[in-house]
């Protein structure tokens, strides 16, 4: 993770598609470098209501999704899902479009 603060928790678990997983090996690239995007509120390449509505999760925690391409042109979605009723996020997942 970067050094800086992150805004808001990944939770407790991170899992990865085995498609995004070899996308992510074939580009020569790591699954730390996209979480670590995508915690810090860089979404990459979702369109504005997106963008609106991952800002708006980050107050009312609901699911959060940032998209990204790989230095190989493949596609990369990071999702991290509803908070739970502690308020807290459970899960990110990196998968593909296809994979959703």
């Amino acid at each position: 993770m970067n050094s800086k603060n992150p805004r808001f928790d990944l939770g407790k678990t991170i899992v990865a598609t085995p498609d995004a997983l070899d996308a992510l090996r074939d580009s020569g690239q790591s699954p730390g470098d996209f979480l670590s995007r995508h915690a810090m509120g860089d979404w990459g390449e979702v369109d504005a209501e997106d963008w609106q509505l991952n800002d708006q999760a980050l107050i009312d925690g609901s699911r959060i999704l940032s998209a990204y391409t790989t230095l190989k042109g493949v596609r990369i979605w990071i999702i991290t899902e509803v908070a739970g009723d502690e308020g807290r996020r459970s899960v990110s997942t990196i998968l593909l479009p296809e994979n959703y």
